[in-house]
């Protein structure tokens, strides 16, 4: 599939064809896919632009998107995380960099870190914390939560996108072990 046709603009005049092969796929469906997940890497990188642009309005801290996530995670629920938690909640294996992310928070005030290794480490928000992440959800919702308010069917779309990704990360989970199990050497 070389170029696909597209409809008329408001107007009536043809619009331009987009060249939509990719390397990655070869049907119609695949391009379909693929053009998915180029959506999802835009999509990424958006949300943590967002989020750290976000997090920076409310608190003088140089944080990347997965920092500030890693600091709401460790708040929801208002109930203490572990490291174990964390990567799990995040569905991240990286340890050194939740640890690296988690030596951040804590230099700013807004985690602390409880217990010892033979108790258990676990990871809550401080009282600056829970203040951050408070302006952070009110400034949250006057911006983008209001942005997307006006939009049609929102609420549903929100839910069968949530269902979709969900659906997705199983599938990219499975496949990255049987990829994994079959590497070259």
């Amino acid at each position: 599939m070389k170029r696909k046709k597209s409809p008329p603009d408001q107007s009536g005049r043809p619009r331009p064809e987009f060249d939509l092969r990719w390397h990655l796929a070869e049907s119609p469906g695949e391009i379909e896919f693929t053009e998915l997940e180029f959506a999802l890497m835009r999509t990424y990188e958006g949300f943590a632009r967002w989020q750290s642009e976000c997090l920076a309005s409310v608190v003088d801290l140089a944080a990347s998107g997965a920092e500030n996530a890693m600091l709401h995670i460790i708040r929801m629920n208002d109930r203490p995380k572990t490291i174990k938690d964390l990567a799990r909640l995040t569905n991240r294996d990286d340890v050194p960099n939740i640890q690296y992310s988690l030596r951040k928070l804590i230099g700013a005030g807004l985690v602390e870190r409880k217990g010892s290794g033979r108790s258990g480490v676990t990871y809550e928000v401080t009282e600056e914390g829970r203040r951050v992440t408070d302006d952070y959800g009110a400034l949250r919702r006057r911006l983008l939560i209001e942005a997307i308010g006006s939009l049609p069917d929102m609420p549903e779309r929100l839910r069968e996108a949530t269902r979709t990704l969900n659906l997705l990360c199983g599938i990219y989970e499975e496949v990255a072990r049987v990829a994994a199990t079959h590497r070259r050497g």
